[in-house]
């Protein structure tokens, strides 16, 4: 059998939720399926020995570099469309869910979310216009879809009319550096990043629908209402800055108290996320969420939101606000910080509710997918 894959956002360095999923979903299902002969399709050069794939997988590249709508355009409609049906695969699977037209094989697309839709005004005008117009035609081209949560599915069901049997909800895992850490190290660690304080943290680019701002506004009230010494952290990608919210971190009274720690490698992040008092993820869209279950793996209380994917994932292991109250969030935050028995609480069910997820179980699924596409 020979199955192509889109990993045009594997790119070392540079992984997201995405291309998150995409390698550890391939790195599970190419060993376990050594029969299979998987040809991973890329828009610029790459080696493969950066991911550790085995010897059924190799790299092909075409141009051009598909970054921008025009050039999306180009790689999608045309040189990925020609390449498929030059070389004859049974299956195309694409972990972005872009599909070319007019495919000789069956396709299966993975769906993450669908927030262009619903926050346009996020998204720059090219790439906004790109997603609402060729979204639509990528799901009617896909012969299945597969998604990361029930929330999206029910979205991909409401927003594009498709049939329920034909998506399938493959969850997504953490990566195993996420784990628990001594108080040693934990000490070590708030010493380098915040004089040996305590501190909540984020974690996610920094894209609008993240809701940093309504966080920065929360933890300047926590700050005033608790007098606690307790910083924030974000780590991210300082990618998106919009004018909005560089003015309301300008105007925080304690935005000294915040601390940019930038894109940091699994490794050094797990050890942060591993020393936070909690973390505090209030996205108003999610298609999923996994720096939740990061944090359920680090044994470390989680504030988030309840509303989309995230209660789906969190269930009853966090707390769960709305992202826009800012005093719901600034009393959760007190509440994380002062009552021993309600931390002891969350990390216990947030251990629980960890154990519901990994990235065997989501290669499980997505083969399961991958199998059903092919009948």
């Amino acid at each position: 059998m020979k199955i192509a894959v889109n990993t045009r956002l594997l790119i070392p360095d540079k992984i997201d939720g995405i291309g998150r999923f995409t390698l550890e979903t391939l790195r599970i299902i190419t060993k376990k399926h050594p029969e299979v002969q998987f040809t991973l399709l890329f828009d610029r050069k790459m080696e493969l020995d950066v991911f550790g794939f085995p010897k059924n997988v190799k790299a092909v590249f075409f141009g051009p570099p598909a970054r921008h709508p025009l050039l999306w355009y180009i790689w999608f409609e045309y040189k990925l469309k020609h390449y498929l049906n030059k070389h004859h695969f049974d299956l195309f699977l694409s972990p972005e869910g872009w599909l070319p037209p007019s495919i000789n094989c069956k396709s299966l697309a993975v769906i993450h979310d669908l927030n262009f839709e619903h926050y346009p005004e996020n998204i720059i005008w090219s790439h906004r216009k790109y997603l609402q117009n060729f979204f639509p035609k990528f799901v009617k081209r896909a012969d299945r879809i597969a998604t990361v949560s029930n929330y999206t599915k029910q979205d991909i069901i409401k927003t594009y009319q498709v049939t329920q049997e034909y998506i399938d909800v493959v969850y997504n895992g953490a990566n195993a550096v996420f784990k628990p850490i001594s108080p040693e190290e934990k000490a070590i660690v708030k010493e380098n990043y915040t004089d040996g304080k305590d501190f909540f943290i984020f974690v996610g680019s920094l894209h609008p629908r993240k809701n940093l701002e309504h966080l920065f506004l929360a933890f300047d009230a926590f700050k005033k209402q608790s007098g606690s010494t307790t910083k924030l952290l974000i780590a991210g990608n300082k990618k998106w800055w919009p004018a909005s919210l560089d003015q309301c971190y300008q105007r925080m009274q304690f935005k000294n108290e915040l601390i940019f720690v930038g894109r940091l490698v699994d490794e050094a992040l797990a050890k942060l996320l591993a020393s936070a008092s909690a973390l505090t993820y209030l996205p108003y869209f999610e298609g999923f969420g996994i720096p939740i279950l990061e944090a359920f793996n680090c044994e470390v209380p989680v504030i988030t939101s309840k509303v989309t994917s995230m209660p789906e994932v969190a269930k009853d292991a966090a707390i769960l606000c709305d992202p826009k109250n800012v005093q719901e969030i600034a009393a959760a935050m007190e509440r994380v910080s002062t009552v021993e028995n309600l931390r002891a609480d969350l990390i216990k069910k947030g251990k629980v509710r960890a154990l519901d997820f990994s990235w065997e179980k989501t290669a499980e699924l997505l083969w399961e997918s991958m199998k059903k596409t092919l009948e």
